[in-house]
């Protein structure tokens, strides 16, 4: 076999191996996309324990880092919702939600306000906090009645309260999706994600017996 006879049969097969591995990369990529659709979305971890949503909460008079007063629950007269985030100096995760909990309280400006909750006895350690992650515009509360009211035990922790008073969702939150979960469940009216997904999935097995029914009959 000749030189050129070898080349070409080795190219033939190269060629044909990069067919395979596309059609195989091609095959994976539709799995992926097939996963993903099944996979469901990942809410913020509701606790058990604390107000449950749906009640009403009390209002509480507080007073900020910054020694503004502030009413926390209860119905607001501005008629904004009130998302709080509880943080820590101690804890790394919360230093990176909060300029995504920023981002996203500010594509909802108009319709809720943003603070910001913690406890801890050293408020030069706060003040320093704060000003590290920019937020001296935001009210700021060193407040363990704050935490305690919303068995508040893990960070980073979200509660949000809508307008009239009523906790709608609040959860561990660790990422943007989280965040976003608490205010999709006070716009579905529906507590979890889980809840959510549930419901979908209920309403897919009905759909599916009344097709099956309609074909037997």
């Amino acid at each position: 076999m000749s030189v050129v006879e070898t080349l070409v049969i080795s190219n033939i097969v190269l060629w044909v191996l990069v067919v395979i591995l596309s059609l195989l990369v091609f095959a994976l990529t539709r799995q992926i996309g097939i996963l993903h659709e099944r996979v469901a979305p990942a809410g913020a971890l509701q606790p058990t324990t604390g107000p449950k949503v749906g009640e009403l909460t009390k209002q509480m008079p507080l007073t900020a880092l910054n020694g503004s007063i502030h009413n926390i629950g209860g119905a607001e007269a501005n008629g904004l919702a009130t998302f709080i985030l509880f943080i820590s100096p101690t804890c790394p995760v919360c230093k990176s939600l909060v300029p995504t909990a920023k981002s996203l309280i500010k594509s909802e400006k108009g319709r809720m306000r943003l603070l910001f909750g913690s406890d801890g006895e050293d408020l030069e350690q706060h003040k320093n906090y704060v000003k590290d992650l920019k937020i001296e515009n935001y009210p700021y509360f060193v407040s363990q009645a704050l935490g305690m009211s919303y068995q508040v035990s893990k960070l980073p922790f979200a509660v949000l309260i809508g307008a009239d008073g009523t906790l709608q969702s609040k959860g561990l939150v660790n990422t943007r999706e989280h965040l976003e979960s608490l205010i999709e469940s006070m716009d579905s009216g529906i507590a979890t994600v889980q809840e959510y997904v549930n419901s979908q999935l209920d309403s897919t097995d009905k759909a599916y017996e009344a097709s099956e029914a309609e074909q037997t009959s």
